[in-house]
């Protein structure tokens, strides 16, 4: 008799233990699943039409990001998160993704500012940065943008970009070509020595305007940048090709 009652004991404490389980993990998780349903797929439909319909199923629609393309109607729904026919709960948000068509913008004039300001303006333009390089540049600070293409006031699609160029400020060694024109071939050899550069060939040319040995031309435009020394051409001013004859045979008189 006294084992009966322990085995009957034993049943219902299984019993319970078994209801307990039942009601607080199995019947749960069925209803939990038995909610879950399958996402509509919205796409292609415009954005109002896409809200009624999710909101009909019960979900909650918020507008995500904007797309600029001309291959979908404007307005019109290209993408959703979650992915359509996935199963969810309702009252679920789904991010629309909406097409907008691709307009077309003034680029501003970015030269002179810094690359973070040029940034920030292209951004309120709807513009951005695609192609980025930085030169050295002894004349503009660093980070300050010196080239830019399209240039000022072309016009370029929204949400496409530019490319520029930034300066890196001086280079470590640099040579810079002073300006001789006008100038003694004295003075320019002074001129040049100070940027550590020198005189070359010496070419002659008769003008009759300037005073004799005026520095006429450069074989290296000024303002070029050098990385390394190198001797500069020059073409000089002579009044008669027999002053040239009579300095080259006299060069004590």
């Amino acid at each position: 008799m006294k084992n009966f009652y322990n085995q009957l004991i034993t049943l219902f404490f299984v019993f319970s233990l078994g209801l307990i389980i039942f009601d607080k993990l199995i019947m749960p998780f069925y209803v939990r699943e038995n909610l879950d349903r399958n996402l509509p797929n919205v796409k292609g439909y415009s954005f109002l039409r896409a809200k009624e319909k999710l909101e009909s199923e019960g979900f909650s629609v918020k507008k995500g990001d904007i797309k600029y393309t001309n291959k979908f109607s404007e307005g019109t729904v290209i993408d959703q998160f979650p992915d359509p026919t996935r199963r969810v709960k309702p009252g679920r948000t789904v991010h629309l993704t909406i097409a907008q068509r691709e307009r077309m913008v003034i680029v501003p004039d970015l030269i002179g500012k810094s690359i973070r300001s040029g940034r920030l303006e292209l951004s309120d333009s709807g513009l951005l940065i695609d192609t980025l390089i930085a030169e050295f540049d002894p004349d503009i600070p660093i980070d300050v943008i010196r080239w830019q293409y399209p240039r000022a006031g072309d016009y370029l699609r929204k949400g496409n970009g530019l490319k520029v160029i930034i300066s890196k400020g001086k280079p470590p060694n640099f040579f810079e070509v002073p300006q001789l024109f006008g100038l003694s071939i004295e003075k320019g050899e002074k001129l040049l020595n100070k940027s550590k550069l020198s005189i070359g060939k010496v070419n002659y040319r008769q003008n009759e305007d300037l005073v004799p040995y005026t520095i006429l031309e450069q074989s290296i435009v000024s303002g070029t940048i050098l990385d390394k020394p190198q001797s500069i051409d020059i073409t000089v001013s002579i009044l008669e090709l027999d002053d040239l004859y009579n300095q080259l045979t006299n060069p004590t008189d």
